[in-house]
């Protein structure tokens, strides 16, 4: 018998169910990753349910036409019966069910709980109502793919009568939450600030004595545009000193034109061209952003952790497949002053940067605005002891 099944929807949702599962320390653990192989859970949970396969949109596949037809030429139809057969399977020996993502998740683990017949559990880390501030209801029919990543839609409002709780991402999103009739919705903390362990490595060897300027270019294909568009406004910037935060291996990094890339370990890469070196770190992105003090990101949750920390982000759309502009747009709304959304030309990231730099008053904004919209830590704690009780089983002292 499992005594917790963590149904999760995305890299982001995987680090906060994979984070959940410190806090359940002593049960019984399974996951259902509902987008990649859910490599967080490996060595965190028994086992690891579903079909794990990696589609070509990274879990966006509404993004764009084109993320569509790639996911379902890639079997994506497939694996959401593969998912659903998993979910039915394992209501037969769980006995709580905690979903980390979407409305899709959300459905998923209804599913896993037959209904709610076992308790159920919803951390919704994706929908903030800061998405709607100063916004036009005709601004937001101009996206109508973009309504269900905006608020609480009708059927996911529905799904929550099965549940004990909705743990929202921020207060203003709890405040929203109750004006459409979700009394179980809470804001407990913010899970992101949550995922953000401490330094995993001291970085004063690598340190030169300038800023640090942070670059986030995320973990999905995205990177094989900002990484090298980064690259070049670093080397407008030689004011600070750049450090990557690097997701995956050294094999094939994408670099801007002219620039190499020397291998010093598994863990650590110098990219470099003419005198100029930027420093690529595995591994490090909590002990990164402890030393930064300006950032570059085209990433989801990083972003907002860099923000929550009091370090400003300048961010530029991308191609796809996750951080197209409508994406950037929506998080530059979250974030407010933390955050400058810019054209993706490195004179114009680096433009922006310097202003961080340069202008007190905007960087105070950034440093109390960043904090103040994500919320502090404290959240998934919270939620693991009520899972604890949902099953009768007290907190290991």
């Amino acid at each position: 018998m499992t005594d917790v099944l963590i149904i999760s929807g995305g890299n982001a949702e995987d680090l906060i169910g994979a984070t959940l599962c410190q806090h359940l320390e002593g049960l019984r653990l399974a996951a259902l990753p509902l987008v990649g192989p859910g490599k967080r859970y490996e060595g965190r949970v028994e086992r690891i349910l579903g079909p794990r396969k990696q589609m070509p949109s990274g879990g966006f596949p509404f993004n764009s036409l084109e993320n569509l037809l790639a996911d379902l030429q890639a079997g994506f139809l497939q694996e959401i019966v593969l998912q659903i057969r998993a979910a039915q399977l394992a209501r037969r020996e769980v006995r709580a069910v905690a979903v980390v993502g979407d409305a899709y998740a959300l459905a998923i683990g209804v599913l896993a709980s037959d209904w709610g017949r076992l308790p159920l559990f919803h951390l919704q880390p994706q929908i903030s109502h800061h998405y709607w501030a100063g916004r036009s209801v005709w601004e937001r029919l101009r996206q109508p793919n973009q309504f269900a990543a905006e608020d609480y839609m009708f059927y996911e409002r529905w799904m929550h009568r099965f549940v004990r709780a909705v743990y929202v991402r921020d207060k203003l999103s709890e405040q929203r939450a109750q004006q459409l009739g979700m009394h179980k919705a809470r804001f407990v903390g913010s899970m992101a600030m949550d995922t953000l362990g401490p330094p995993e490595r001291d970085l004063n060897g690598l340190l030169d004595g300038r800023k640090v300027l942070v670059l986030l270019p995320g973990t999905r294909a995205d990177v094989r545009f900002s990484l090298p568009l980064m690259l070049q406004t670093a080397a407008l910037l030689p004011e600070l000193q750049p450090l990557v935060a690097w997701a995956g291996d050294f094999t094939n990094v994408p670099l801007a034109e002219g620039w190499a890339l020397d291998i010093r370990d598994e863990q650590t890469a110098i990219a470099h061209h003419n005198g100029q070196q930027v420093w690529l770190l595995r591994g490090a992105f909590s002990a990164i952003l402890h030393v930064g003090y300006v950032a570059i990101g085209t990433a989801g949750t990083a972003n907002e952790q860099a923000a929550g920390m009091g370090i400003p982000v300048v961010a530029f759309p991308t191609p796809g497949p996750q951080y197209i502009y409508p994406n950037a747009l929506r998080q530059s709304r979250l974030l407010g002053k933390a955050m400058q959304l810019v054209e993706a030309r490195a004179d114009r990231i680096a433009e922006a940067i310097r202003v961080f730099i340069s202008d007190a008053l905007a960087r105070e904004k950034a440093l109390q605005e960043g904090p103040e919209r994500i919320g502090k830590p404290g959240a998934i704690p919270r939620i693991a002891d009520e899972l604890r009780l949902a099953i009768g089983v007290g907190k290991i002292l």
